[in-house]
């Protein structure tokens, strides 16, 4: 009878393991489950499990049995994750019990409530480290999204900035660099070619990607189209560059057919003041 009775109190023991166990794979990111349905188990695993009672404390939690009740026959281990003590696992009896092996309780209940103290602190441990890690994901989603919007907000001032910078070149210096080209000696050009490219050199990291590009027109017939974008008229063109009016109409009818819109209703100041 004796040997029937410790395999009994052994099948409980392993059943409570086999049955934590299950909890803590059941309840995989959920601590606060895991310990309240812990404490309903522990009672039914110890030896007079009609008058056991059982509470766990984790941290600022406590979870308790729907029959606990603080007496002094009691049984404890305590929760202890990365060398210090998180929490406690308590097995109190609610009346007096003959003295075992610890007061009222067996050796073989001490090395289970070790036992259940010991998983659970992995599981609390492993589900914190999971939510630390979830936490320290999101904050890298947030500081991309964050960077990714600055990023692009950089982008839009930058262009902004080139358009700025675009502008006051066209209308101001433009205009002072051809009347500089028509006047000045066959000499003096190279030194004004250089002048234009050092220039454009300046403007290019800010300016990158806002001017049309077209390939089609010659260098002459680019100054012009630049002056006709910014609103010079077909006499002042032919003022600055010295040339004459009718000239100016050639070229104008020239970068028309070249851009295609020969014989069409489009307006070339309005064609090449498209982004």
């Amino acid at each position: 009878m004796e040997l029937e009775a410790q395999l009994r109190e052994r099948i409980k023991e392993l059943d409570c393991l086999y049955r934590l166990t299950n909890l803590i794979e059941k309840y995989s990111g959920a601590l606060d489950k895991i310990l309240q349905e812990t404490v309903e188990l522990l009672p039914v695993s110890w030896q007079y499990p009609e008058i056991t009672c059982a509470r766990i404390r984790y941290q600022s939690q406590v979870f308790t049995s729907v029959n606990f009740k603080k007496t002094q026959w009691r049984q404890e281990s305590p929760i202890i994750i990365s060398g210090s003590v998180e929490g406690m696992i308590e097995v109190r009896y609610l009346k007096k019990m003959p003295d075992l092996d610890e007061g009222p309780f067996l050796k073989e209940e001490r090395l289970l409530i070790d036992a259940v103290s010991s998983r659970i602190a992995r599981a609390a441990e492993r589900i914190n480290t999971q939510k630390q890690l979830q936490l320290e994901r999101q904050a890298l989603q947030d500081a991309n999204a964050a960077f990714h919007d600055a990023l692009v907000q950089s982008q839009k001032e930058k262009k902004m900035l080139g358009l700025s910078i675009q502008s006051k070149v066209d209308k101001i210096i433009s205009p002072i660099f051809y009347a500089l080209q028509a006047a000045s000696l066959p000499s003096q050009l190279e030194y004004l070619v250089l002048l234009k490219k050092n220039l454009d050199d300046i403007i290019a990291p800010f300016a990158e990607g806002d001017n049309k590009t077209l390939p089609t027109l010659s260098p002459v017939e680019l100054q012009i189209t630049n002056m006709i974008k910014h609103g010079f008229s077909t006499k002042e063109i032919a003022k600055v560059r010295g040339i004459s009016p009718s000239t100016v109409n050639r070229h104008r009818e020239s970068i028309r057919r070249k851009l295609g819109i020969t014989n069409s209703k489009v307006n070339l100041v309005s064609y090449l003041s498209r982004p």
